[in-house]
């Protein structure tokens, strides 16, 4: 659950820290990604379009190695923390969990050969045997045992904590067996060990780094990659590990070395990837496309993103505590411009907090009726204004967050501005500079002031229900304290059912009770966005990267590049 704008978002991002101690165990965010980030694809409603590529093709061949654009730098690479784009881009690398998400985004085993569900509040883990550590130890279910006790521990302020809040106990019941109890059945926990919460690192590994673990030093996992030299605020180095046991593709990394680049810059990186600085990169802003997709030094594709753009209400305490005027800005909101203006023209004007993408494991009759019914995506103003006056909200002042972090948060926040001004409402920004404006998902004290703020958000699981809890009363990003006795019990009723059609028939009627209540007021599909310059392919265009090994697929492209509008067979329209 991370954000930012096209690459230097960080806006929605999922910061699981921050200075304050009463915030530590709240820390607990999902895997999801609160974030302002990428898109997705299909038409955006303004006559633009663009096409989702279902990947890029395979390498010809190894190479020596290659460079990656990132927009910051990781605070530290411990995978309790990993809660962010930079973090899990690097970490997918180097460290693997017990499941794994594929770039098809499904799921498959990972370090776990097997997992079982003997009964609605047990799940057992038979591991691979003879799988090493970069530190050279084998691994075990010792290993398992500790790993997934750093983030139930307190004193980790893990980001992924919330996701073990009904794991009863995790028991090694065999050399290579893990078993998981559960306080009740919950459907979302198995999905969650393909992320960062199911990272397996060398027990002894992490005990010898202390306190310096994921910030020096090597961070002892199994992934075909292993930390390098970092130059702190310049660069990070992964080296190809030779005695990686393979995973499903059963070969090495093809690159022998991957340097990731620190550019916080939007321009600087563009013009990193355009004079061939850097060979690639995801997050790529979108201000850029059009001068990346023309610049014949390589491709701009667009895959699946799981991410939502939204308006996310931060107070219901005044005026947007009545329904009827988040209701009207919603009506009132010019979506499409807003695709075409802040997103490039890559994304999908939506009434839905979810993705499409996000309900693909549905039964086609799930997936129709999930999105039945929802309001319209075009705007009625004279319905809008119907809706203040009634509310008698007419002249009230509501404030908006904006940041220079990237033009999909300016961009929005000025919608948001002539939408109210259009209706009765009177609508001022608040300009935040782009670290306090991460500090609005963490921090409550940030928000004080603020009535609404731009939020992307992605699904670390490709389940709807990743996003809809968080409107559940008391959930760490209901910023505005929605609460509503029927949505807690739903969400409740989703969590504790396996069987997936009927989950996501419940998740369908939370999807509809957001759409009318609108605790975020959704306004776009974003794909992920990558672009690669004609040295190299192979890289997944959808966001599995932040927890599949992404960087071992990538090789030599063999070939003169490919064309700017190139999709693969595939590809949706």
């Amino acid at each position: 659950m991370s954000t930012a704008p096209p690459p230097p978002r960080v806006p929605g991002r999922r910061k699981a820290r921050t200075a304050l101690a009463a915030l530590a165990s709240l820390a607990v965010l999902t895997g999801l990604a609160a974030c302002a980030g990428p898109p997705r694809a299909g038409a955006d409603g303004t006559g633009a379009s663009f096409a989702l590529s279902a990947g890029t093709p395979k390498p010809k061949g190894e190479i020596d190695s290659f460079t990656w654009a990132v927009y910051a730098e990781p605070p530290t690479l411990d995978y309790t923390m990993a809660f962010d784009y930079p973090q899990n881009t690097i970490l997918s690398n180097v460290c693997e969990s017990l499941m794994r998400w594929t770039p098809g985004l499904t799921l498959e085993p990972g370090l776990a050969q097997k997992a079982t569900n003997p009964d609605p509040n047990t799940w057992v883990y038979d591991l691979r045997s003879g799988v090493r550590f970069h530190d050279g130890r084998t691994m075990t279910a010792d290993d398992v045992v500790f790993s997934l006790g750093r983030q139930t521990d307190p004193a980790n302020a893990a980001a992924w904590a919330q996701n073990f809040q009904n794991v009863a106990s995790i028991r090694k019941t065999g050399p290579l067996q893990v078993t998981v109890k559960l306080k009740k059945p919950d459907s979302q926990f198995p999905q969650y060990m393909a992320t960062a919460a199911g990272v397996v690192a060398s027990k002894a590994g992490v005990t010898a780094a202390g306190a310096d673990y994921g910030t020096s030093g090597g961070l002892a996992c199994t992934g075909p990659f292993q930390l390098g030299a970092w130059q702190k605020g310049q660069s990070l180095e992964l080296k190809r590990f030779d005695g990686y046991w393979g995973g499903a593709r059963g070969t090495r990394a093809k690159a022998g070395k991957v340097v990731f680049r620190f550019l916080t810059d939007p321009s600087a990186r563009t013009n990193a990837l355009l004079s061939g600085e850097a060979d690639g990169g995801y997050l790529i802003p979108t201000e850029s496309y059009g001068r990346l997709k023309g610049s014949g030094v390589g491709t701009l594709w667009f895959g699946e993103g799981l991410s939502t753009v939204n308006l996310g209400i931060t107070n219901m305490r005044g005026a947007l505590g009545d329904v009827r005027v988040r209701q009207a800005l919603s009506l009132a909101l010019d979506r499409s411009g807003f695709v075409k203006a802040g997103l490039g023209g890559a994304g999908t004007a939506t009434s839905s907090l979810t993705t499409r993408a996000a309900w693909a494991a549905g039964s086609p009759d799930v997936r129709k009726s999930a999105f039945a019914g929802l309001p319209p995506t075009e705007r009625d103003v004279e319905k809008a204004r119907a809706l203040v006056k009634e509310a008698g909200a007419g002249g009230k002042t509501l404030t908006v967050a904006t940041s220079s972090i990237g033009q999909d948060v300016s961009l929005l926040a000025t919608a948001v501005q002539a939408a109210g001004s259009e209706i009765g409402l009177r609508i001022e920004l608040k300009s935040v500079a782009p670290n306090a404006f991460t500090a609005l998902f963490t921090d409550p004290e940030a928000r004080e002031g603020i009535d609404m703020f731009p939020l992307t958000y992605y699904d670390s699981i490709t389940d709807p229900l990743d996003l809809l809890t968080n409107f559940r009363t008391g959930a760490y990003l209901n910023f505005a304290g929605y609460s509503d006795k029927r949505y807690d019990a739903m969400v409740e009723e989703a969590t504790s059912t396996y069987d997936q059609d009927r989950r996501l028939r419940i998740e369908g009627e939370l999807q509809r009770h957001a759409a009318e209540q609108l605790p975020w007021i959704p306004v776009a599909e974003w794909p992920t966005a990558l672009f690669l310059n004609k040295r190299i392919t192979g890289a997944p265009t959808t966001i599995a990267y932040m927890y599949y090994p992404w960087a071992a697929d990538v090789g030599a492209s063999g070939e003169s590049a490919t064309g700017a509008d190139r999709t693969e067979p595939g590809a949706a329209p």
